[in-house]
């Protein structure tokens, strides 16, 4: 996949991007990282050699005290190159640990070496190795780019928090797995030479969505009917799905190269940052065929989406002991089939129809016969003839509060029958006569993790033996294995590749599987697999993309032949009086807006002269052509006139000797003298003294600066003697007095000086293509009436004015006003500005953050108060300059605000069953002590002397308890909760043989063989006495919680001990298990109170943070 990658300093987590390392990474141009796919199979079901692979563990002891800012890995050989890994402990310039997979001897390789590597990095969590992060990619390594990898792999923050389990005594677990491929000719590959299929263009990260089109296109019914929805020649594709979707499945059938998807993710209402967002293939299944079926009503197409996709199944609830049944039909574009504890499709169907017994509890009220035992389930009444089977890969955790992707071995088979087992997936009113057997169309793949990824589809066409895998802009023949087999996910285990190195063989996740099926009824096959072609497609159409492919065509042959022919730029008078005042204000003209020309290089000067003459009506005779230069303070100023000689040249030579830069234009300026009638008369001959000038008028009243003329003057003469002629120029009397001044350079800064108008022009340095402003003498009272009195302070204005859009930081979509400022203006300037439009009075109450221009986003830093000294460093973001900033009001003046540390502290009644956050502001010196009286005056108290304690809370564990003295100023409540809670009565009086027991909920799963234990719900302590057993504390819990005996009965009692449980009897003496006073981390023994997870989720998270939330795909038009 394509992705277009910039230098990621504020990168959040799920928008990762691929870069190679480099120590300067504001110097990164935005590039094109194109992993490459794997060499084509140009021979039918040609075996594939397994390439050479291996996996490097790096254990890196002492961690945080790395104080290199780069940290290299031995070296390791995969398939007889060298290799290591690269490592920033403190990250690449970004806030994330920043790794990298890198050529270990590329300065010793000989010249023009590359090697081809897919790879995956990872930090191994050394507690639950299912939350290890792991990444994965591919790259074409060369002397350019040695090295590749993740500038922001993990957050910094997750990273050393001992908590999180992936720094463990100091120590963290790096590995690799490298798998190198044989290099393959990106470059020159022709998919549709080789295939007869051509790919989609990547545009960011929309890799997911070129895998789904490439699958629709190949249902030819579906294409059929795409051509068939009405679109008219005055639709345009950017804002039209029906005409942009047309357009892009014809280009798919009759281009030879891959197609852009622009048009369409356009007619989508998507802007940029839309592409780049990495969604979801189901998602957009969906929402696409919503649309189309919206946009096919009331068309000769209208159903075709349901006669294609939908099927129906009955939810049922049947009473067992008396005569009493519900259903309910529904209708369904894809089934979601569960992966984990699934084996295969089949194991999936069976557990879709199994039925579940509600009764005890959760018994069905049946009308008219109340609570009722029941059986509950669904049966398909039919299936589609395309079914698309949606595989649920990805997951939510709720240990972990997020999304995990589940890469278990899950096949599917070539042939699916749903009639199996005498048609047991099937209701009672299923149409038996209808046969459901069908045969595997497409495999949507997903490779990588759960926060991004790639996508790309192995699909047969027309149902041949011949798979293709469709990844982005490259289309490969591909065997049946690699198509299904390779795709069940799973573990495989490599062979060794370097004897006594990692000796032993090991096992690793394959994180590419299958991620989408789509199957097509056998009975169905003809009427799907039909044939399109041209008669099916719209005239208008077929005309409109004969055109577009004629001027791709056109551009094309241009391109080709660019190098026999000179562009010649023409700028003339009437385009600096057009362009100077309104388009421009510095130096004269705008090279890309004046007539320009393409004449063949062959040609004579004189022969161009007469094209000139027919074009604009002037005489050869009367022309006289300047050339320009680019002076040493970056001004371009017409130079000199062209000699008689250099006319007979060709244009070609004359552009080499105007332009030493190889480029393709050459410019100049026509000058041409009118009359007293205006009709063009014979330039003047001009001697070594004649100096030609150009002039510009200034009217402070109108802050208008506008070109009035040029005129010819002698090095030896003085402005005085033209100052009628400028006044003639500007429209004023005669003897109006004004004031001169000679526009020297504005980059970087503007030069504007005085001219004495009494000194000679040579003495004044003045030359050939100088510009000169003038206006009126103010007097010196008056100057203070306009903003900007005179050219040198319009000049300075201008350059450096700047429109700001501002937004709120809460809607960070929308424009809420703009501002014209100055890049010069100081942060107060700024802020003082946004609080006027505001109308607010206090403007140290506004906090500016800074717009990301890559991922179009606000920073995720605000910008500190007095942070930056100018307008211009809040718009900058690495090369690129944004006119975006965002705004919020705060409550507290932010100099005050940055003198003081937020924390969010969840507080728990004593008494009452409910939790409410608290925000807190203190100083940065305060301590835990602080919060607790702070808190103390917002909270309700069970009575007057209770005391508070501040506890941290991770995974509904409880890690530690404040020591009252310990500073706020480094407590983190990012990642984990705060929690205050009054300290029971019983705790403070503790005897000496008393404990202090944690006391955890907890529940078991099985995963991959595994028992896994899961916490949940609330932590607490409690004391427990000597000699006490388990049924008399089970009393004392059963108070605290308040659980109904009904309920508590089924509860089961453990002692665990890092994770073990060992079940305790209601005889058993509690405090004999726990002896060990000096276990490390005494959240790791606990009594456990095994019970399922029925409360429901509270609605208060204490640690939101901005911009994690991934967006809904979103079709706007």
């Amino acid at each position: 996949m394509t992705v277009m990658a910039p230098a990621p300093i504020d990168q959040q987590e799920d928008e990762e991007m691929l870069v190679p390392q480099s120590d300067l990474t504001d110097n990164h141009q935005p590039m094109e990282v194109v992993a490459q796919p794997e060499a084509a199979n140009t021979v039918e079901n040609q075996p594939v050699e397994d390439p050479p692979s291996s996996r490097f563990t790096w254990r890196i002891e002492n961690f945080s005290r790395l104080n290199a800012k780069k940290h290299y890995s031995e070296v390791f050989v995969v398939g007889g190159y060298k290799w290591r890994i690269l490592l920033f402990p403190k990250g690449n310039n970004v806030d994330h640990l920043s790794m990298y997979l890198d050529v270990a001897d590329s300065a010793s390789l000989p010249y023009g070496w590359s090697r081809y590597a897919q790879f995956s990095l990872a930090v191994v969590n050394q507690i639950h190795n299912k939350y290890s992060i792991r990444k994965d990619t591919q790259h074409q390594f060369n002397a350019r780019e040695s090295d590749w990898g993740f500038t922001s792999f993990m957050p910094l923050g997750e990273l050393y928090d001992p908590c999180r389990g992936y720094l463990v005594n100091d120590t963290l677990i790096v590995e690799a797995e490298v798998v190198v491929r044989r290099i393959v000719d990106y470059w020159t590959y022709d998919s549709k030479k080789e295939t007869g299929y051509v790919g989609l263009k990547n545009q960011g990260a929309t890799c997911y969505m070129n895998s789904l089109l490439q699958t629709l296109y190949h249902i030819p019914y579906f294409r059929k009917a795409v051509y068939h929805m009405p679109t008219t020649e005055n639709d345009m594709p950017s804002g039209s799905i029906p005409l942009a979707l047309q357009s892009l499945f014809y280009k798919l059938q009759y281009s030879d190269s891959s197609v852009a998807t622009k048009e369409l993710t356009k007619s989508f209402g998507w802007d940029t940052h839309d592409s780049f967002m990495q969604h979801d293939v189901q998602e957009l299944n969906r929402v696409l065929c919503e649309k189309l079926e919206d946009k096919m009503k009331g068309t000769v197409v209208e159903g075709t989406i349901q006669q294609l996709f939908e099927g129906h199944h009955m939810n049922y609830i049947e009473c067992i002991n008396v005569d009493y049944k519900s259903t309910r039909k529904e209708s369904f574009y894809d089934l979601q089939l569960d992966v984990k504890g699934c084996h295969d499709v089949y194991a999936s169907f069976d557990k879709y129809v199994e039925v579940e017994r509600l009764e005890g509890d959760n018994k069905y009220h049946a009308e008219q016969y109340g609570l009722q035992d029941a059986k509950k389930g669904v049966l398909f009444i039919d299936f589609p003839p395309v079914l698309q089977l949606q595989l649920k890969r990805f997951e939510y955790d709720f240990m972990r509060d997020t999304m995990v992707k589940i890469n278990d071995r899950y096949e599917f088979p070539l042939q699916l029958d749903l009639d199996r087992d005498g048609g047991k997936y099937l209701s009672p009113d299923a149409d038996r006569r209808v046969r459901n057997l069908y045969t595997l169309h497409s495999v949507l793949v997903h490779s990588g993790g759960v926060h991004g990824g790639h996508y790309y589809a192995f699909i047969r066409p027309t149902l041949s033996d011949q798979w293709y895998k469709f990844d982005d802009e490259r289309v490969t023949k591909e065997d049946m294995k690699r198509a299904l087999e390779e795709q069940y996910g799973g573990e495989e285990e490599l062979p060794q590749t370097n004897p006594g190195f990692n000796n032993t063989p090991f096992k690793f996740t394959k994180y590419s599987n299958a991620y989408m099926l789509v199957y097509i009824r056998e009975s169905d096959k003809d009427k799907i697999i039909c044939n399109v072609d041209e008669k099916d497609i719209a005239e208008h159409l077929r005309e409109r993309l004969k055109k577009e492919q004629e001027e791709k065509e056109h551009k094309k042959k241009e391109k080709a032949e660019a190098h026999l022919y000179t562009i010649i730029k023409v700028a003339r008078d009437d385009d600096l009086a057009g362009q100077i005042g309104k388009d421009i204000y510095f130096d004269l003209v705008d090279h890309d807006k004046v007539r320009s020309f393409r004449i063949q290089k062959q040609i004579t000067f004189n022969v161009f002269k007469e094209e000139i003459a027919k074009e604009f009506g002037i005489p050869v005779q009367f022309q006289r052509f300047w050339l320009w230069a680019k002076r040493q303070n970056h001004t371009y100023r017409p130079n000199r006139p062209l000699t008689p000689l250099e006319e007979t040249q060709s244009v070609g030579t004359l552009r080499e000797v105007s332009n030493k830069v190889h480029n393709a234009e050459l410019r100049l300026f026509l000058e041409v003298e009118l009359g007293l009638d205006l009709r063009p008369i014979a330039p003047p001959d001009k001697t070594k003294e004649d100096i030609l000038l150009f002039f510009k008028h200034y009217n402070p009243e109108k802050e208008e600066l506008r070109f009035v003329g040029r005129l010819f003057v002698k090095s030896t003469g003085k402005p005085i003697e033209i100052l009628s002629k400028l006044n003639k120029m500007a429209g004023y009397a005669p003897d109006e007095e004004i004031n001169l001044y000679e526009e020297i350079k504005f980059e970087p800064s503007v030069m504007c000086e005085p001219i004495d108008k009494k000194i000679t022009f040579r003495a004044s340095q003045l030359e050939d293509g100088d510009i000169v402003c003038f206006q009126k003498s103010l007097p010196v009272e008056s100057t203070e009436q306009f903003r900007y009195p005179d050219v040198p302070s319009f000049l300075e204005y201008v350059h450096n004015r700047q429109i700001v859009h501002f937004r709120s930081l809460e809607k960070p979509k929308e424009d809420d006003f703009c501002l014209e400022m100055s890049r010069l203006y100081t942060y107060d300037d700024v802020v003082e500005r946004v609080a006027q439009k505001l109308g607010l009075n206090d403007p140290s109450k506004i906090r500016l953050t800074s717009h990301n221009c890559y991922s179009q986003q606000p920073k995720p830093q605000p910008i500190k108060y007095r942070g930056v000294d100018h307008l211009s460093d809040m718009l900058v973001h690495y090369n690129q300059t944004s006119d975006i900033l965002y705004y919020e009001v705060l409550d507290i003046p932010l100099p005050e605000l940055q003198g003081l540390k937020t924390l969010k502290v969840a507080f728990h009644h004593a008494t009452k069953d409910e939790v409410v956050i608290h925000t807190i502001r203190l100083p940065k010196q305060s301590t835990v002590g602080d919060v607790i009286n702070d808190l103390k005056t917002k909270v309700k108290l069970s009575h007057p002397d209770a005391e508070l304690r501040l506890l941290e809370v991770f995974y509904h564990k409880i890690y530690k308890i404040f020591p009252p003295s310990e500073k706020i100023e480094n407590i983190n409540d990012q990642y984990w909760t705060l929690r205050a809670e009054e300290i029971p009565e019983e705790e403070k009086n503790l005897g000496p043989n008393d404990r202090l027991i944690h006391v955890y909920h907890f529940t078991k799963e099985t995963a991959q063989n595994q028992m896994q234990i899961l916490n949940f719900g609330e932590p607490f302590f409690l004391v427990i006495h000597e000699g006490e057993t388990l049924a008399e504390i089970k009393v004392r819990i059963q108070k605290k919680l308040q659980v109904p005996d009904e309920d508590f009965a089924k509860w089961k009692f453990a002692f665990l001990s890092l994770g073990r449980p060992e079940y305790l009897q209601d005889s058993d003496i509690v405090s004999s298990r726990f002896q060990r006073r000096d276990v490390y981390g005494a959240w790791e023994q606990y009594l456990g109170l095994e019970h399922s997870d029925n409360a429901p989720k509270r609605a208060y998270a204490a640690n939101q943070n901005r911009h994690t939330f991934e967006k809904p795909v979103k079709i706007y038009n």
